[in-house]
């Protein structure tokens, strides 16, 4: 299917280039529409197959977020595209703008569980926990991407929004919604922990660390924004910000905390792989020329390895999340 899908794109791309060229109401956006659409365009035909046969293991692994994740990309294409066109902004930033993060946050985080929860045995893939953590991680993360939608489109906000009963009422599902998401990740990684021996165990150390983190430095994060009544601490409004991320750059801001601990999620295990590769390489040349006691050295270091990367992370997070909290920016502008 999504073969099909990457070649049929080509034949797509150029209509679409002219009419997005020939469209009188876009104005002045139409000229970077139309270069912006173009290279888009060639990376996509560019990296078509490698992400075809990705999208394609994420569909053996686990179905539903798969297709979950490919739904929220494709809306944040299409939000993509009316932030370009619609100039309303709310608090200084483009209405579209919060839609897109969290789409783009919550598609990653169902990828992400989909590929982990591939790495458990068949068997316990369809069990009774793998079900629940798909469910959760579908309806919480539908009902907020909705709702946070629905709120941009209006262009009213989302979150800290008690102008009405129903708005208050709404938020505190969010916030729940958010919670019961990245509590997922305590199951899993507890899954990974008793039952992925098929995992290398530096991979399967990074897995579990990174999901524990995410946890804690994600919904610890999220607590703490919501306690402080808003995500900066002490920041001129209006005021200069980092560019894409939106972080405060004239005072604290505890989202850069958040964000580092929801993506320990996916930083961590990609460190436990890659450690995992490189220590599986040293091991044949210790095992040719040094013997057995040489290769159980290098099965160590991998792993350990992993620890101090995660104990840096943490750290690191923590850190992140005091600075904040102090009222200091992370960057000065």
């Amino acid at each position: 299917m999504f073969d099909f899908l990457f070649s049929a794109g080509g034949m797509v791309v150029m209509p679409a280039w002219i009419a997005l060229a020939a469209a009188p109401w876009l104005k002045r956006g139409k000229t970077a529409i139309w270069t912006i659409t173009g290279l888009l365009a060639y990376g996509a035909l560019w990296i078509g197959r490698p992400l075809g046969a990705a999208v394609r293991e994420l569909e053996r692994r686990n179905r539903p977020l798969m297709r979950f994740g490919c739904v929220l990309f494709v809306a944040l294409a299409a939000a993509w595209v009316a932030e370009l066109i619609d100039g309303r902004t709310l608090n200084g930033v483009g209405v579209w703008v919060k839609p897109m993060k969290f789409m783009a946050s919550v598609g990653l985080y169902a990828w992400t569980t989909a590929w982990l929860l591939g790495e458990l045995p068949p068997t316990l893939r369809q069990g009774q926990w793998a079900r629940a953590i798909v469910a959760v991680v579908i309806v919480a993360g539908a009902g907020e991407i909705a709702y946070i939608t629905f709120q941009g489109a209006l262009g009213q906000p989302s979150h800290f929004n008690s102008s009405t009963p129903f708005h208050a009422v709404m938020y505190a599902l969010m916030g729940l919604g958010a919670l019961a998401i990245t509590a997922c990740a305590l199951p899993l990684a507890w899954l990974i922990a008793r039952h992925g021996s098929g995992m290398a165990p530096a991979y399967r150390l990074g897995a579990v660390l990174g999901l524990i983190l995410t946890f804690a430095g994600g919904a610890g994060a999220g607590i703490a924004i919501s306690l402080n009544g808003g995500p900066t601490v002490g920041a001129m409004p209006g005021g200069a910000v980092v560019p894409l991320f939106g972080w405060s750059m004239t005072g604290g801001d505890l989202r850069v905390a958040h964000f580092l601990g929801v993506h320990a999620q996916q930083v961590l295990p990609a460190v436990g792989m890659w450690t995992a590769m490189a220590g599986a390489r040293a091991r044949v040349p210790a095992t040719a020329g040094a013997g057995a006691h040489v290769a159980a050295g290098a099965v160590s270091w991998d792993v350990a390895a992993v620890g101090l990367a995660a104990l840096a992370y943490a750290g690191l997070t923590a850190v992140a999340g005091l600075q904040a909290a102090a009222g200091v920016p992370l960057l000065l502008p």
